[in-house]
């Protein structure tokens, strides 16, 4: 069954540990949104790793440079997944890796702004990454734009690693992403931004459950 990764992007940080807290067993990797990083640094990775020590977490910093050391510094922060956006260089893309499974961290790769997919595609799997993640920002959502379509292009590509989706995915479109197969479908703004975001989950989680069950 796919993981259900909960991304906390404006939350404040008692917000975010109280949502945290109360999702529980409904999530399986809590992330560290990039707005959420850029407010409080690692001192938001610590905190919310203290905060779901049962859980994965990911910290979404988007290296783009200094693969390595940047990595150093989310995996010492207690992250176990760090992202790296896809359109950067090989040598960038390889220390990544290295450093987080030095680390026994894992990277997903950001698909935003890459173009050449399968090119892309084919790079990413030669330095190792552990996910590609298939994005659609909220510049694009709010333009109309979804992942649908690059999750089915992402596909054609066959990749070998897991792949992930994020872009604007709520309760109400869950099941048309599921039925192509995402390792990983993160949810930001549809849980936290219901009116009950424990609950929305929830019914997130049962929806992936029974599309697994129809299997």
């Amino acid at each position: 069954m796919a993981l259900l990764q909960l991304a906390l992007d404006l939350l404040d940080m008692d917000s975010a540990l109280n949502l945290v807290e109360r999702v529980g067993t409904d999530v399986d990797i809590v992330e560290v949104g990039t707005p959420f990083v850029m407010r409080y640094g690692m001192e938001g990775v610590r905190r919310l790793r203290a905060a779901c020590p049962g859980l994965s977490l990911l910290c979404d910093g988007k290296i783009m440079d200094a693969g390595r050391e940047e990595t150093d510094m989310m995996t010492d922060a207690g992250a176990d997944w760090v992202t790296v956006m896809a359109c950067t260089d090989e040598a960038t893309l390889c220390d990544c890796v290295q450093a987080a499974h030095a680390h026994g961290a894992r990277v997903m790769a950001d698909l935003l702004g890459a173009g050449a997919l399968c090119e892309t595609v084919r790079k990413l799997e030669v330095c190792g990454v552990d996910c590609i993640a298939v994005h659609v920002g909220v510049d694009q959502q709010a333009r109309g734009e979804t992942p649908l379509k690059a999750l089915v292009a992402l596909r054609a590509c066959e990749p070998q690693c897991m792949v992930a989706v994020a872009g604007g995915i709520g309760e109400a479109s869950v099941r048309q992403y599921l039925a192509f197969a995402p390792d990983i479908l993160i949810v930001g703004g549809g849980i936290t931004g219901a009116e009950d975001p424990v609950q929305a989950a929830r019914r997130i989680r049962c929806k992936m459950v029974e599309q697994d069950a129809e299997r």
